[in-house]
């Protein structure tokens, strides 16, 4: 993967990898804070700490198919689809 629209990877980044993960090669900066953090149901692997929306578990946006599932999550949130 290179860098594009869809995935880009910031190895300089201080935080990098903000998450745990066992394959730092193809991970993807494009997203990052997610845009589905203020859905309910956003489909990722969250949970609640003390009232609060924890995503650290969850690799959604840092995946190279985040890209498009983020991306049509939020077409079908503001369509009704």
């Amino acid at each position: 993967m290179e860098n594009s629209y869809r995935y880009y990877k910031n190895n300089q980044c201080e935080y990098f990898p903000c998450h745990v993960t066992k394959n730092n090669e193809n991970f993807n900066c494009m997203f990052c804070y997610c845009p589905l953090y203020f859905f309910e149901e956003c489909g990722g692997n969250h949970f609640d700490n003390n009232g609060i929306k924890d995503c650290t578990n969850c690799l959604i946006p840092h995946s190279y198919e985040g890209y498009d599932y983020i991306n049509n999550k939020i077409l079908s949130k503001l369509y009704n689809r």
